[in-house]
């Protein structure tokens, strides 16, 4: 029982002592195992503390027992707690399928890095999560940053320097406008507690550091969340990172940045305020648009499959703000689901791809770009990756029996409750611009004949394959079963919408 008390602090200093433990043993097999095994107790954990929340409501952990608001707070409820659940969830089973993806990626005197590193990433990731302390959110989101940073540059391909350096900038301009605005709120409300700033944030909120402080958070956190038009890091960072990287971010990144902004939009600041007095609703709407329609259609003239699903990311996430701008406990709550479904979807599509470009991959060169030349015909070789890919794109574009038509559905029952109908026909319509995107990668895969002198019938390595289709059946079983998922997702917007100041 003793142990179980601090279950809250264990999910974050597992993963933590991880990473150091991982560089003093400086091999790559004693760091993976470290590191590993640290991501599966911290999913355990994750779990252990989602029944916890489900069946006795709040947790407040103060840590160091200094008592909130004094000290720092960990503080669990239903949103932080489903969250906890995919970031640790996709972190145990990515980390064994890295195993033999960086074999062909990294070089091998790098792997225990790469291991520390991840440990790091996934530090940084829960903590921002599970923290009640504003200060501290950017501190564990500078901690995700800076190994995510390492993780992307270690790619062999040259353009992963520019890609990590261009990331680097743009996360330091978005954590620079976090900090500024979490420094007015200390300075006007005297506390850095989420939860004890909220009855102070309902006096200042409509003064001019108040509204300075929500403009800089928000500009800052979408920097993060690569919100339409600041999308303009990520491409380049899912593309030319490692596979196993890519897939990890794609799951977990933008959708703990999202949650960055549910906590302060509706927690902190209240909806009331945020979409009732001041005009966000409508611009966040309109961004939403853009990026459900134009990262969509810019995503179907991508030759690099990588990169055409990075650029359907800007688009899914354009869905997760569209269901925030509701306002609305379906819309919200259709948005806390996307950011699951969604996550657990491009994370397999991503490991899946890693597979295919494993078998293309001496681990002498840098791994080939996975283009649609190089991809044609890859159905009679790796007929289990390409069928894999072709169900997660189902679920990107909302087919029904996916886990992604569960969301979109209730986004569209946020829109008919708003009277809002032409917005169902924009959802509609960029479905059938991802539609159009998964569309060419079918027609590569199992239409087209496969290029002079590629070796057929080999199938990706058990060890990357096994990985994206647990990924896979678990977005097929989400969209038969949404007590999960659609349960914890519409219970945490039941808290947050109206809740506030």
């Amino acid at each position: 029982m003793a142990l179980a008390q601090h279950l809250p602090a264990l999910q974050v200093i597992l993963p933590l002592i991880s990473a150091p433990l991982a560089i003093l043993f400086r091999r790559a097999g004693p760091a993976f195992l470290i590191v590993t095994a640290a991501a599966w107790l911290s999913f355990a954990i994750a779990i252990a503390l989602f029944l916890q929340v489900d069946a006795s409501g709040l947790i407040s952990y103060p840590m160091g027992n200094w008592q909130p608001p004094w000290g720092i707070e960990y503080r669990l409820d239903r949103l932080n707690s489903f969250m906890l659940v995919l970031v640790s969830g996709m972190a145990a089973i990515v980390l064994p399928y890295a195993r033999g993806s960086i074999e062909r990626e990294i070089p091998h005197e790098s792997h225990y890095m790469f291991y520390a590193m991840l440990g790091l990433c996934l530090t940084g990731l829960l903590g921002i999560v599970i923290t009640g302390d504003a200060f501290n959110l950017f501190v564990f989101l500078e901690v995700s940053s800076l190994s995510t940073y390492v993780l992307i540059a270690m790619g062999r391909d040259r353009r992963a320097l520019t890609a990590a350096y261009q990331y680097l900038i743009m996360g330091s301009i978005g954590a620079t406008f976090i900090v500024i605005g979490i420094g007015f709120l200390y300075l006007m409300t005297g506390t850095l507690n989420l939860a004890d700033m909220v009855p102070r944030v309902a006096v200042i909120e409509s003064s001019r550091p108040g509204l300075a402080a929500l403009a800089f958070i928000s500009v800052g956190v979408s920097l993060k969340v690569a919100l339409f038009p600041l999308h303009q890091w990520l491409p380049n960072a899912y593309t030319y990172a490692p596979s196993s990287v890519s897939a990890f971010l794609a799951a977990t990144a933008t959708k703990v940045a999202l949650y960055a902004l549910i906590r302060f939009y509706f927690t902190v600041f209240g909806d009331n305020f945020v979409f009732g007095k001041l005009p966000l609703p409508e611009f966040m709407l309109i961004l939403s648009l853009f990026a459900m329609l134009f990262a969509n259609a810019i995503a179907i003239f991508q030759d690099n499959l990588k990169r055409l699903f990075a650029y359907s990311s800007v688009g899914q996430i354009g869905y997760i703000t569209l269901g925030l701008s509701f306002d609305s406990v379906h819309g919200v709550g259709a948005s806390i689901m996307h950011l699951f479904n969604h996550g657990v979807a491009k994370g397999a599509i991503f490991l899946l791809i890693g597979g295919a470009v494993a078998r293309m991959t001496t681990r002498q060169a840098a791994p080939p770009a996975p283009t649609f030349e190089r991809i044609a015909g890859l159905s009679k070789a790796m007929p289990l990756t390409c069928f894999g890919v072709v169900l997660g794109g189902l679920s990107l574009i909302g087919v029904p029996g996916t886990a992604g038509f569960v969301s979109k559905w209730y986004l569209v029952l946020a829109a008919m409750e708003k009277g809002q109908w032409w917005l169902v026909g924009a959802i509609l319509v960029s479905s059938l611009l991802a539609v159009a995107y998964v569309w060419r990668f079918v027609e590569a895969a199992y239409f087209r004949a496969p290029p002079a002198g590629r070796e057929t019938g080999k199938e990706a390595p058990f060890a990357l394959l096994i990985p994206g289709w647990l990924l896979i059946l678990a977005t097929l079983w989400f969209g038969l079963d949404t007590s999960f998922t659609a349960g914890a997702a519409l219970d945490a917007a039941q808290q947050l919408v109206h809740s506030g100041n």
